[in-house]
């Protein structure tokens, strides 16, 4: 299954998934740079407050929509306020970060933004049910993301020319809108499930207005796999620890039809860490499962922690990206 925007071709290479420990921007893109040589990506800071946090910095991307944090959580508002002007805010600051340790860089750059259905899911109405209630918002949603994420794009590229920019669209609530498992605003029912037709629909519509190749990820159970190639998704990311057996089909069609796999292995807070080849053990045991050469694995896996470091020490947030690298290099010089 092709897709307009493929993604980079990359050799035993290593990412991160968005979120790092901490308040101060310019060492956690010190940090992202330094350690990440094929893959970089940009920061988020969620420790800083609402704005920062992932729903917070995804409605700040948003065109023509605003919220703000009541005491429920994120609500749709009639203007922009306090809590969107400091999303914008909070993402100059990280993209004058980034642009500062990446002059001169030329190749791929990973941005990442909260996806529609999540933040459908996350953010409520002005009446006070989920967004994700109203299918009409649902939609309105998706639009202004697109537009959001193009003049994105747009800054991203103006502040490292040589970029080849990625976009991740971070979707963990999917799989709880499919399967009717989100909850009402008031906790105690649940939400009609989301039609999956319609839900690949609207992703479709923000993956191809978007002139990037685009990476879905989702550290839920149940990652849709074949629902996100269907909508165009270049590779998928997620928890390689939370697969079963059961989605060795799904894996291997995503991986035959030319989807990138963003594997997380790692753990996202503080563990103690095995050498680098056996963290990918996990890796070559799904590969050998599904039937591969084991040389196409440094080609078709990007290695990442499992999820955000967001709750990680600063230590070992950089050592856990550190590890990642040798880890991915190992499939490549090792691939049995």
């Amino acid at each position: 299954m092709s897709t307009e925007h493929p993604f980079p071709e990359l050799l035993a290479a290593a990412t991160g998934v968005g979120s790092m420990p901490g308040t101060d921007a310019r060492e956690a893109a010190r940090t992202v740079v330094g350690e990440l040589d094929a893959l970089p990506h940009l920061p988020e800071l969620p420790a800083r407050g609402p704005g920062a946090d992932m729903i917070g910095r995804g409605a700040g991307l948003l065109v023509e929509l605003y919220a703000q944090v009541e005491p429920s959580g994120w609500r749709f508002a009639d203007r922009p306020g306090r809590d969107t002007r400091r999303a914008h805010s909070w993402l100059v600051e990280d993209l004058d970060a980034l642009e500062e340790f990446t002059q001169g860089w030329t190749g791929p750059l990973k941005v990442q933004a909260v996806g529609p259905w999540t933040l459908a899911a996350a953010i409520e109405l002005k009446h006070g049910e989920k967004a994700l209630a109203d299918p009409g918002a649902c939609r309105d949603i998706a639009g202004s993301l697109a537009e959001g994420l193009r003049r994105h794009l747009a800054d991203v590229r103006r502040r490292v020319p040589g970029a080849e920019v990625v976009v991740q669209l971070d979707e963990p609530s999917l799989p709880a809108a499919l399967a009717g498992q989100v909850r009402t605003a008031s906790g105690f029912q649940r939400l009609r499930a989301v039609d999956r037709q319609i839900a690949e629909e609207v992703l479709r519509g923000v993956v191809r207005a978007v002139d990037a190749p685009v990476a879905v990820h989702c550290c839920a159970p149940g990652v849709p796999l074949a629902l996100l190639r269907r909508a165009g998704a270049a590779a998928v990311s997620l928890d390689l620890t939370l697969l079963t057996q059961r989605d060795d089909d799904a894996v291997g069609e995503a991986v035959e039809g030319g989807t990138r796999i963003l594997a997380g292995v790692l753990p996202g807070t503080d563990a103690a860490l095995s050498d680098p080849a056996g963290s990918v053990a996990v890796v070559r045991r799904l590969w050998r499962r599904l039937g591969f050469d084991p040389e196409s694995l440094a080609r078709r896996v990007v290695v990442t922690p499992s999820c955000g470091l967001a709750g990680a020490s600063p230590a070992y947030a950089r050592r856990v990206l550190s590890q990642s690298v040798t880890a991915a290099r190992s499939l490549a010089d090792t691939p049995e």
